[in-house]
C-alpha cells in the first residue's frame, strides 16, 4: 500500500472526494454514505440526483446483500463479468436515495482496473466511481487534464493511468438482462 493511497482512503473516509483512473475514463469517487460528498460530486458533475451514481468495490463480496436477492443463474451472469468493464443494475435496500436516485436499483460494478480496486479495498466497502467530467462533457482521460479541471476542486488526485478501455462501462439491467448504457 502506497502512501499516496493511503492518503486517499483517509480522505474518502473523511467525507471527501478524490479523482481516480479506471478502464476507460478518470472517475470521481467518495463514500456512499456521506451525503455530503454525494451532493459536492453531483454539484461539481452538474448531475441531477434522480438519475443515480455507480458505486465499485474490490470484489463480488462486497455487494452481497444485493447478489444474494438475486436467483442463482442471474447472480451467475453477473459475478462472471467480474472484474471487469460491466456494471449491473441490482436490487437494494441499504444504498440511499442519493446514490439510488429515482431507482429501486444501484448500479454496481468490480472493476477491471486493479488501482479502482485496490481503493476500494482499502476503503473496505463499495465506493461511488463517476466519470470525472461536468454532464454531457466528455469525461478525462488522463491524469493531466483531470488534475486541471478538477484539482482545485477535489481533494485529492490520486496518480495513475487509465486501462486501454475506450469510455464509460456497459450498464446491464440484472433482471431482465437488458442493456442501458
Amino acid at each position: 500500500m502506497s502512501a499516496e493511497l493511503r492518503e486517499a482512503v483517509r480522505l474518502l473516509r473523511d467525507g471527501g472526494i478524490i479523482c481516480h483512473a479506471c478502464e476507460g475514463v478518470w472517475g470521481f469517487a467518495c463514500d456512499p454514505f456521506i451525503e455530503s460528498a454525494v451532493q459536492r460530486i453531483l454539484e461539481i458533475k452538474q448531475r441531477p440526483q434522480s438519475k443515480g451514481l455507480i458505486v465499485i468495490a474490490d470484489n463480488a463480496s462486497q455487494f452481497e446483500p444485493e447478489l444474494s436477492q438475486l436467483t442463482s443463474d442471474i447472480r451467475s451472469r453477473v459475478e462472471a463479468c467480474w472484474p471487469g468493464r460491466t456494471t449491473w443494475l441490482l436490487p437494494t435496500v441499504r444504498f440511499p436515495e442519493w446514490i439510488v436516485g429515482d431507482h429501486s436499483t444501484v448500479a454496481a460494478r468490480v472493476p477491471g482496473h486493479e488501482q479502482a480496486r485496490t481503493i476500494a479495498a482499502m476503503f473496505e466497502k463499495p465506493i461511488v466511481s463517476t466519470s470525472a467530467n461536468v454532464a454531457n462533457e466528455t469525461p478525462c482521460l488522463t491524469e493531466i487534464e483531470t488534475r486541471q479541471k478538477f484539482g482545485s476542486i477535489v481533494d485529492y488526485v490520486v496518480t495513475g493511468a487509465i486501462a486501454q478501455a475506450t469510455g464509460p462501462s456497459a450498464i446491464f439491467d440484472a433482471l431482465t438482462g437488458d442493456q442501458i448504457r
